[in-house]
């Protein structure tokens, strides 16, 4: 592994505002359905003491439903005016959350949408436009009073970019927020378009506006879904939401510096080439195999091929790579993948990939493989809970869908958190930097969410 210097920032506050979150292509109605009882029953237990928060109790507002003790607010909504004279768009998505200073936190929340959804407003400036008119797709930022939650402002921070899924927080402050949308001038669904898309940008949590959207191409053009940032090395990590994608991990040249520039990478694992485990159970859960990376050429893929090459030097498979996590467990970084339709079941799995320390390799395992709906079906936004557990927000591709918060624990049991009750996914998840608050969205209409509770310690 290439080590680049540790960073000053103090890991702990990083970690505390670290998110990542994901989704894409759920419905945008809102109706909802009667709940079945295996929403309502204690998750059964996978092993270990925790057996979950208990009965999920039914909302009488009719939109999330929680344990007894847990409790959600209202933050921003589809349509509620902003201080930049625009409203809160639709579709909702990955989301971050920084300590500003001066008892204040922001929210960075994603956009996914596509050119021919409603931006909320005119965009006053952009990256991108489709026929003459910056497209709609970007982020928005909420300002929050740390203590009370109320809002503050809210204004779009963002603009001109297309299917803005998820991203990842940096410990400088910062949201990268993924376009995954690899089309442009003369290709498929890009009719009209201006410019190429599908790039990371990022957005400073203190922008107090539309920031300058500057595209940093050294970290590849492909279906982006999330990032995450080693604090100890500024190393980058990027899944890819393709049924063939791989992961791959960004070296900047000036560690905290994107724009100047790196080399991206893939990930090679070493005797295995395929870690879905759709033929075969190829990749055992918890058995460590050794990775390697291999570097990228042309990482600006007009073809839209970057995975298909990275593949042909002996990058392994992984099964649509959405969510992301960034955490230190005993001095270690680790970093957790959320493969929303890998394993056996095809239901999802977890990859915990284990950057090695002073010349040891790098390490991957499969931590987790859904194997009931019980547990989790199509995971996909992540994060991790203050006391460790991983939190995986579902998004069911079915005609009718039962979205639920799923929590994981260290030793891998698996229980029910919340389960939404309209017809979207969950997405955003990411905790206040006091570990207080878990922020959440309701990805289409537009809820942006705050649950409160006895997370247990």
């Amino acid at each position: 592994m290439t080590q680049t210097p540790a960073f000053a920032a103090d890991r702990r506050r990083f970690l505390g505002a670290t998110a990542t979150a994901f989704a894409a292509l759920a419905a945008s109605g809102c109706m909802t359905r009667g709940a079945p009882a295996a929403s309502t029953a204690r998750a059964p237990a996978t092993g270990g003491s925790f057996a979950g928060y208990g009965a999920l109790v039914p909302d009488p507002a009719g939109l999330l439903d929680l344990p007894e003790g847990f409790s959600y607010r209202v933050i921003s909504r589809l349509g509620d005016a902003m201080d930049d004279g625009g409203t809160v768009p639709d579709r909702a998505d990955g989301m971050g959350c920084f300590d500003l200073g001066n008892g204040e936190i922001a929210l960075v929340r994603n956009h996914e949408l596509q050119p021919r959804h409603d931006a909320g407003g005119p965009i006053a400036k952009g990256f991108g436009k489709r026929n003459g008119v910056f497209v709609p797709g970007g982020t928005t930022t909420i300002v929050l009073d740390a203590a009370t939650l109320s809002v503050k402002r809210q204004f779009r921070s963002l603009g001109g970019t297309i299917r803005n899924c998820s991203g990842g927080v940096t410990p400088w402050g910062s949201w990268l927020t993924c376009e995954e949308a690899p089309t442009g001038p003369g290709q498929l669904y890009g009719e009209g378009l201006e410019q190429d898309h599908g790039w990371v940008f990022e957005v400073p949590a203190s922008a107090r506006g539309l920031v300058d959207p500057v595209p940093l191409k050294a970290m590849g053009r492909f279906n982006h879904e999330a990032a995450a940032v080693d604090p100890a090395t500024g190393i980058v990590y990027l899944t890819e939401d393709r049924d063939d994608g791989v992961i791959y991990r960004f070296l900047p040249k000036t560690p905290g510096k994107l724009a100047e520039g790196g080399r991206l990478q893939a990930m090679v694992v070493e005797g295995l080439a395929d870690t879905r485990n759709w033929n075969a159970p190829a990749m055992p859960v918890g058995k460590a195999y050794r990775v390697s990376w291999v570097d990228l050429d042309e990482v600006e893929a007009p073809k839209d091929d970057l995975r298909q090459r990275a593949v042909a030097k002996g990058a392994a498979l992984v099964a649509r790579g959405e969510g992301l996590h960034m955490g230190v467990n005993r001095g270690k970084s680790e970093v957790f993948a959320c493969c929303t339709s890998g394993g056996a079941k095809q239901l999802g799995q977890i990859l915990k990939l284990t950057p090695g320390l002073a010349g040891a390799p790098d390490m991957v395992e499969l931590f987790f493989e859904s194997e009931s709906k019980d547990q989790f079906d199509y995971g996909d936004n992540l994060t991790v809970t203050p006391n460790g557990h991983l939190i995986v927000c579902e998004d069911q591709y079915t005609a009718v869908v039962d979205n639920h918060i799923r929590g994981i624990t260290p030793d891998g049991q698996a229980y029910t958190l919340a389960r939404l009750t309209a017809q979207t996914e969950l997405a955003g998840g990411c905790f206040s930097p006091d570990g207080k608050v878990l922020f959440v969205n309701a990805y289409g209409p537009t809820v942006t969410m705050a649950i409160t509770g006895p997370w247990a310690a």
